[in-house]
């Protein structure tokens, strides 16, 4: 198998307090660099949660967003039966003025 060099540049003490914790596990920084990377593409992502405060997160802010547009214009309880039905009389009546 071949191989490649790798280089990355971080903060010197950043570096140094990762490389005692990874000694403290008897591990090398390059070990432990690889150990994420193997892990990495075995879970196909990053190998740990990664997780925004909710009031951080664009997901959540928008689903917020959503719900109170949904509570102010009175569509918040409708079933996706309903949902649908308004969308497909919307296009009918789109169509009907386009056809007029």
């Amino acid at each position: 198998m071949s191989s490649s060099q790798f280089q990355l540049r971080l903060d010197d003490q950043l570096k140094e307090e990762a490389a005692q914790v990874f000694s403290n596990l008897g591990l090398d920084l390059p070990t432990a660099i690889r150990i994420f990377l193997k892990r990495s593409v075995q879970v196909h992502g990053i190998p740990f949660p990664m997780q925004l405060k909710e009031e951080e997160n664009p997901g959540i802010v928008a689903m917020r967003e959503l719900q109170a547009e949904a509570i102010r214009n009175g569509t918040s309880n409708m079933t996706l039966d309903e949902i649908n039905a308004e969308i497909e009389a919307v296009r009918r009546e789109r169509l009907a003025r386009e056809l007029a």
